[in-house]
Order: structure tokens, then C-alpha cells, then sequence
């Protein structure tokens, strides 16, 4: 009788424990590579302080989180830009009143391989024609008579798509140009190879690469905000409607001094 009287006992406490889990809330975060290293920390921390939400994180790029957000997949899209009319317009169709949220400043910084010491910074012009194909050996820019590699951003990347508009001007990347999904392969790429030059998110700069001024300015958290720097811009997180709930005190905890000190800390520049 004891025996089954624990069996019992055990059992419903099963029970409980997967209703428990059974009934954690979920949320979904995707999009942008840029956001994503703050998010996930941001995620981290939150579940640890309400134990009954399930938050996953996932990259992609800035337009894949967006894309999962109207099509009602993501709870919360993560982007390096603003988005765009028409995926607004697409939004409102599907029934959605998407709601924008500026978390961070960033500035796209210019990287190179620390061995390439001859060069520490750049014009736009000059970057425009090595990612356009007009210029397509270092003896232009440097003297050494080496094949520039240029490594670039997808098309599905917010950080692609400030670079097209201010850089490019919307010009057709040259064919020879590689395009690699996250800022994580570019740093990769670039920090093992001492002929490439790419862009990254300045919360991804380190040791491995070294940064470029741009025009002569040069990436910082004062350039950003005061906007001297040519590639600074926003990062967002976007809902499908206004938060409510654990997505409220997401967003809540993100703006929060707590949530901001996450973005100072992963290298990125807070707002508040």
C-alpha cells in the first residue's frame, strides 16, 4: 500500500512538471546577425528571471526575421534597417499592425586583415569601385601587387542593404564578390585571409580584423550618435502588433538600463 501510495505521489508530480512545461510561453526572435548576439544574451538573462518563457533566438538576416514576422512564424523580428513600405504594406494584409522598436546604434565598419599595414583607411569612392569591380588590385590602393579579395553581406542582410544604398548607390556588386551570411563568417573570412577587405557590425570587431576610417571618420560610439560617421544607423526589433504580455517586458527589459548596459557590453552603442 506504501509502495503505491509514492507511486502515486510520483506520478503526479510528473504530471505537474510537464503541465508546467507544458504551459511556458514561447518566443519566437529572428531576423538580423547584427541583433542577434544581443538577443541572445538579452533572451538569456530574461528567462532567468521568469522561468515560464521560452524565448529562441535565430539569425538569417534582417529580411528573413521580418518575412517570419508577416507571415506570422517569428513573434518578434530582429533588423539592422528599417523596414521597408512594402513589407509594411504586406504586414497590414496579413492583419498585422507591425510596431517598430530602436534598441541600439551601430556603425558598419570596414575591415581588413591586420597584416595589410599599409592601409588604415578608405574613401567611400575608392571602397564603391573595389566592390563594384572597377578596382580589383591592392597596388591601386597600397602598392603590393596582390588580388583583393572582397567579401560581402547576402541580399537578405540589413547590413547589405545599408551598404547598397550608401555606399554602392544601389550599383551591381561585381561577380567575383563573395557573399556570406552572417557578420560572423565575414569576420572569419577576412580575419584568416590578409588579402580581403568586407564589413561587419562594430559590436564584431576584434583582434582579428582591424577597422578602417571611413571618409576619414572614424567608427566610434560618439560618430555614431552624432551621425559624422557615414555607415552609423539603428537597430530595431519589430512585433506584429503592440506587445503585450512577456513580449512587452521583453521589449521592457531590452530598453531597460539592465538591457542597455547587454548592448554596451557586446560592443554595440546604447540609446538610453
Amino acid at each position: 500500500m506504501k509502495k503505491l501510495f509514492w507511486i502515486l505521489i510520483i506520478s503526479l508530480m510528473v504530471v505537474s512538471f510537464s503541465m508546467l512545461a507544458m504551459a511556458a510561453e514561447k518566443i519566437n526572435v529572428s531576423g538580423s546577425t547584427t541583433v542577434l548576439p544581443i538577443m541572445q544574451i538579452i533572451a538569456e538573462e530574461f528567462m532567468n528571471q521568469n522561468p515560464e518563457v521560452e524565448i529562441t533566438v535565430s539569425g538569417g538576416g534582417s529580411g528573413v526575421g521580418i518575412a517570419a514576422l508577416i507571415d506570422k512564424i517569428a513573434d518578434i523580428a530582429m533588423s539592422s534597417r528599417k523596414i521597408k513600405s512594402e513589407e509594411e504594406q504586406k504586414g497590414i494584409s496579413n492583419g498585422l499592425a507591425i510596431r517598430e522598436f530602436e534598441i541600439a546604434k551601430d556603425a558598419i565598419t570596414i575591415i581588413v586583415n591586420p597584416a595589410n599595414s599599409k592601409i588604415n583607411r578608405i574613401d567611400s569612392q575608392t571602397l564603391k569601385k573595389i566592390y563594384t569591380g572597377e578596382i580589383t588590385n591592392w597596388k591601386e590602393i597600397t602598392g603590393e601587387d596582390k588580388k583583393i579579395v572582397v567579401i560581402s553581406r547576402d541580399t537578405n542582410s540589413g547590413t547589405f542593404e545599408v551598404f547598397n544604398e550608401h555606399i554602392l548607390k544601389k550599383d551591381p556588386l561585381a561577380p567575383s564578390v563573395l557573399m556570406l551570411a552572417s557578420n560572423r563568417a565575414v569576420l572569419d573570412e577576412v580575419g584568416k585571409n590578409p588579402d580581403t577587405i568586407g564589413y561587419v557590425g562594430i559590436g564584431y570587431v576584434n583582434d582579428q580584423v582591424k577597422g578602417l576610417l571611413l571618409d576619414g571618420v572614424e567608427p566610434t560610439k560618439e560618430n555614431a550618435l552624432n551621425g559624422s560617421y557615414p555607415l552609423s544607423r539603428s537597430l530595431y526589433l519589430y512585433t506584429s502588433r503592440p506587445p503585450q504580455g512577456n513580449e512587452k517586458a521583453l521589449i521592457d527589459y531590452v530598453l531597460s538600463d539592465e538591457g542597455q548596459a547587454i548592448v554596451e557590453e557586446e560592443g554595440f552603442i546604447r540609446i538610453k
